[in-house]
Order: C-alpha cells, then sequence, then structure tokens
C-alpha cells in the first residue's frame, strides 16, 4: 500500500480532508459525530502523518480527538503552509484545495510527530492564554486613560479597570492552583523561577506553553520558540540572520525575562554586554539573550539542577 498523507482544513463547522496520493477528499461536521467518522476513516487509512494548521483554538478538540485515538497527528504552521502554497503557484483559496496544500505540505516537509499537551496542561496553557489577554485588555484601558479626558469616560474606564483587576486576580489564584497542585508542575515552577529575571508568570508560561522544555536539545528548543537564527544566503550575497515563527507567547515570555535579567542577572547581563560592547545591536543582543536564557532554563530542567552563578558563568565562558 502506497503511504498516505492526509491534510485538513478546519473551520468552525466542518472539516475538509484531503489524501495523498489517492487524492480522494471528503468532508465532515465539526462535532461529535463527525470526529467520531474522521477517527474511523482515517484509523482504516492507516496515514503516516496526519497534518492541521493553527487555527486560533478550532484545531485542539480534532487534534486532541485523533491523539487520543493513537493517531499521527501534527499541528502545522499555517505561515509555512501558506509559503509552500505560494512556491507551488496555487493562489486560489478553498477549503477542499486547503486541505490539499496542507496533505502536500506534510508529504513533502515530513514535519516531526511531538506528543499534543496532556488535558491538565492544556488547561493551564488556556489560563495563561486568558490572563495574557486580560492584561492587554487593562493595557489598551489605561492608555484610553490618558487620552480621553471626560469625566463620563473617566468613570466607565476606572469601572472596567477595576473589574479586569478582579479578574486578574482570580486566575492568578486559579494558576497558582493548578501549578502548586501539581508536584511534578511545582518542581519544574522552582527550578525556573531559580534564575533571576524569571518570575513565576514567565516560569509558568513556558510550563503550560513550552511542555518539552528539558527534553529537546537547545537547537530544537530554540526553533520551538522560534528564537532559531535563519540565515538568508546565495552564492557570495549573505544577508542578516532573521527569527520567526515558533510560539509567540514563550517568545514573549523569554524576551521580558532577557529585559529583566539583563539588569538583575549578573551571568546573561554580562553575557549582553559583552554583545552590545563588541558593536552589536541592542535588539540583536535582547534576542541572543533570550535564546541563552532558553538554553540554560533547557538544561536546568533536563538536569533538575536549580540556578547557580558560578556554574552558569563558567558555562557562558
Amino acid at each position: 500500500m502506497d503511504t498516505m498523507f492526509v491534510g485538513i482544513d478546519v473551520s468552525k463547522d466542518r472539516l475538509d480532508v484531503a489524501v495523498r496520493p489517492t487524492g480522494d477528499h471528503f468532508v465532515v461536521a465539526r462535532d461529535t459525530h463527525g470526529l467520531r467518522e474522521l477517527v474511523a476513516r482515517l484509523t482504516a487509512l492507516a496515514a503516516t502523518t496526519i497534518g492541521l494548521e493553527a487555527t486560533g483554538g478550532y484545531e485542539t478538540v480534532v487534534a486532541a480527538s485523533l491523539a487520543a485515538a493513537s493517531l499521527p497527528v501534527v499541528v502545522v504552521n499555517p505561515a509555512h503552509v501558506r509559503a509552500f502554497a505560494q512556491a507551488l503557484g496555487k493562489r486560489a483559496k478553498t477549503d477542499p484545495l486547503d486541505a490539499g496544500v496542507i496533505a502536500h505540505f506534510v508529504e513533502a516537509t515530513k514535519p516531526p510527530l511531538r506528543p499534543l499537551p496532556d488535558a491538565d496542561t492544556q488547561r493551564l496553557a488556556d489560563l495563561v492564554a486568558r490572563r495574557g489577554q486580560i492584561v492587554e485588555m487593562m493595557v489598551a484601558e489605561r492608555q484610553r486613560q490618558k487620552r480621553l479626558t471626560a469625566k463620563r469616560i473617566q468613570k466607565s474606564i476606572a469601572r472596567l479597570l477595576a473589574a479586569l483587576q478582579k479578574e486578574l486576580s482570580a486566575l492568578d489564584a486559579d494558576i497558582d492552583d493548578a501549578v502548586r497542585g501539581s508536584p511534578a508542575w511545582r518542581e519544574k515552577e522552582d527550578l525556573l523561577a531559580s534564575v533571576p529575571g524569571v518570575g513565576k508568570i514567565i516560569a509558568r508560561t513556558l510550563i503550560a506553553e513550552l511542555p518539552e522544555l528539558g527534553t529537546l536539545d537547545r537547537r530544537a528548543i530554540a526553533a520551538l520558540a522560534g528564537l532559531a537564527p535563519w540565515t538568508r544566503q546565495s552564492g557570495q550575497w549573505k544577508g542578516k540572520s532573521f527569527i520567526g515563527g515558533g510560539r509567540a507567547r514563550v517568545r514573549a515570555a523569554l524576551f521580558m525575562g532577557a529585559m529583566v535579567a539583563a539588569r538583575h542577572n549578573p551571568v546573561l547581563k554580562a553575557f549582553r554586554d559583552k554583545l552590545v560592547a563588541a558593536g552589536k545591536p541592542k535588539l540583536v543582543a535582547l534576542v541572543a539573550t533570550a535564546r541563552k536564557l532558553l538554553t540554560m532554563l533547557n538544561a536546568m530542567l533536563r538536569d533538575r539542577k536549580p540556578w547557580q552563578e558560578g556554574e552558569h558563568a563558567a558555562a557562558s565562558n
């Protein structure tokens, strides 16, 4: 039997499924009955890889259903799929075509399969994500508070900020209960937060959004976080390296940790200052510091050893 690759285009109400190399296509509803049918048909197909795009949460229940049935599912980056489609010259966009492109993408790139987060990790990730949304709303309201001077609007903003602060405190309590109630997460949080510059929020974001931390090598973990440098080169021309892709919330948390560590962590401060003294732009130095921080955290979880300044200073030289 030919090796089969499946692409699934996920929308709110339906799932378009394409199979390569046979060219078969079918549609199921994105509900309990449809997911049951999807699992049955793909189990019988014995596909090598089943790919679906990250679509703002709609893909979660689909991926979880397939993983629960021990099917080889992988969630792929939609930006990578779009770039692949453009390279193929496919400009038209329909659900069946998108499913076919996803199937072609997983066939061509063979992305590695990684275990999906368990239910508890997913719940923690949802709580952390919601906390970030509340914080973003508070920042937006405070910006309006500075611009808009009418008393009626000021009172409205104040009431909303008070409500958001109450919700933020409740979410923090829920996150604290979740982390401290799990011995494994509690150990991870204590290890991560032992690093100067890494507080509870950053530690919990990494636990929730980057469960692979401590299990992969430094290059793979940097790629997942979107901190692996990509080089542009053709012949004798060489452009600047850049970063991109990966998990945005993880990268944002690491940037925040790097900014704090560059002031309060003697090892990472020395690392960042050395780059700046060598003429590196401050943004480049910040990215390198975030990547260095991630490498340290990855090694600490791997070895289950807390921060030790002398040991990490020697490793940085």
